[in-house]
């Protein structure tokens, strides 16, 4: 997924190719930004509400976004922003976190104009960050694993790139249950003739008939996937930066442990929040979820690699995990489905109010369908199958973040 996504030569992202857009109708996908201006409008009111529950600070805010696309969000965010004057003079910098210089360069021309300067640097951390994230976990690398039953038939090979690769050391029978990872392997070439449309890609995912430095580890990092281990037949997916990233988040917020067995965190005043919107479900492992997008539709991930959008459903959970044991001074809520979060957060009453400001009826009819559809949850529709979850500092679960079930205070 790394190489096919963000590799410098050929990446999904990082490759500008004939002025191809990845985003909108023209593009391969369209995110809920894209649909509707409203949709950054409310993230940038939840920043405004998060910063008064936690006292409006006057100094220090840090606004950072990871995978920002085209921008249009971060766009639709400022601009609420700019609305509470205390808060826009309060925040310190602005911070988007991107790996294609195509899309640094689009981002830079929106908010910033042709000619300003654009540099690389690093986040400066003990500040007050409101960190968001729409749609990046998704293209995060994961690992897939099978749970297979005990064998006493060990293999003595090990697939190779052209051909089995003895092993040296013959495998011990297992008596229990044993994770064995799906690699990339190249497809079989076919014996007889096929015709095109029965043609498969030339690599597929295969299971490995042999344990993995990986399937050894990374099921083993949660009770949830050990209790599926003792099921064959069971799939798993895990994404340690996943894990990774969402860690990081809760630090920034919270601070550190003070010492490994500490419930003290090295940042006194936890301050910030990192808000999550993407698809997955709400409390189970993902299965069998990697997928392949060109042109709106679904094609096999490993079709036209760097030409093909790829993606994995998000494990909530896992991140949470990882966000509470990562820092003592944060706190999880959700995740929720996005409709109902956008709805709680007023998009309703926002979509009637630019409809009345709209000039035409095109133009009020393209808002209203923007509106229904990014809280649509019907079917596979986006505010059923996208999810919002919210890390914000410790607070003994006294106050729920608006959207989630608080109001402003």
């Amino acid at each position: 997924m790394r190489q096919c996504l963000t590799s410098p030569d050929g990446g999904y992202y990082t490759s500008y190719l004939h002025g191809k857009d990845q985003f909108g109708q023209k593009g391969d996908f369209i995110t809920s930004p894209e649909i509707s201006q409203i949709f950054g409008e409310l993230l940038g009111i939840w920043l405004v509400a998060e910063w008064m529950a936690q006292g409006k600070k006057s100094s220090g805010i840090e606004i950072i976004e990871v995978g920002p696309g085209r921008g249009t969000l971060m766009d639709d965010m400022l601009r609420t922003i700019r609305s509470f004057k205390s808060l826009a003079t309060s925040i310190e910098s602005v911070y988007l976190v991107e790996a294609s210089p195509a899309l640094r360069e689009t981002q830079k021309k929106l908010l910033c104009g042709e000619g300003a300067p654009m540099e690389e640097t690093d986040i400066e951390p003990n500040k007050t960050p409101f960190i968001f994230a729409h749609e990046f976990f998704d293209a995060l690398p994961i690992h897939a694993f099978q749970s297979v039953p005990p064998s006493q038939n060990q293999p003595i090979t090990i697939p190779g790139l052209s051909s089995p690769i003895p092993l040296t050391k013959p495998l011990a029978p297992s008596q229990t249950p044993q994770w064995r990872e799906l690699v990339v392997t190249p497809t079989p070439v076919p014996t007889t003739p096929t015709p095109p449309s029965q043609q498969q890609p030339d690599l597929q995912l295969s299971l490995s008939p042999a344990s993995t430095p990986s399937s050894l580890v990374l099921p083993e990092t949660s009770p949830r996937y050990q209790a599926l281990k003792h099921h064959p037949g069971s799939i798993i997916e895990i994404s340690p930066e996943a894990r990774s990233y969402a860690a990081d988040f809760a630090r920034r917020i919270g601070g550190y442990p003070a010492s490994a067995e500490s419930t003290r965190s090295t940042k006194p005043h936890p301050s910030g929040a990192a808000l999550i919107l993407d698809y997955g479900p709400t409390n189970t492992v993902p299965i069998s979820t990697l997928r392949g997008i060109r042109s709106h539709a679904l094609v096999s991930p490993l079709s036209s690699p760097g030409l093909v959008d790829v993606s994995a459903d998000v494990d909530f959970t896992a991140l949470a995990e990882a966000a509470v044991n990562a820092s003592p001074g944060v706190e999880v809520h959700g995740p929720v489905e996005q409709g109902g979060w956008l709805e709680r957060m007023g998009v309703r009453e926002r979509g009637k109010v630019l409809v009345e400001k709209a000039g035409g009826i095109d133009e009020k009819e393209r808002i209203k369908k923007g509106v229904e559809r990014i809280v649509e949850r019907g079917g596979g529709g986006m505010g059923r199958i996208y999810k919002v979850m919210a890390i914000v500092p410790e607070g003994g679960g006294r106050r729920k973040p608006v959207g989630f079930g608080g109001g402003v205070e």
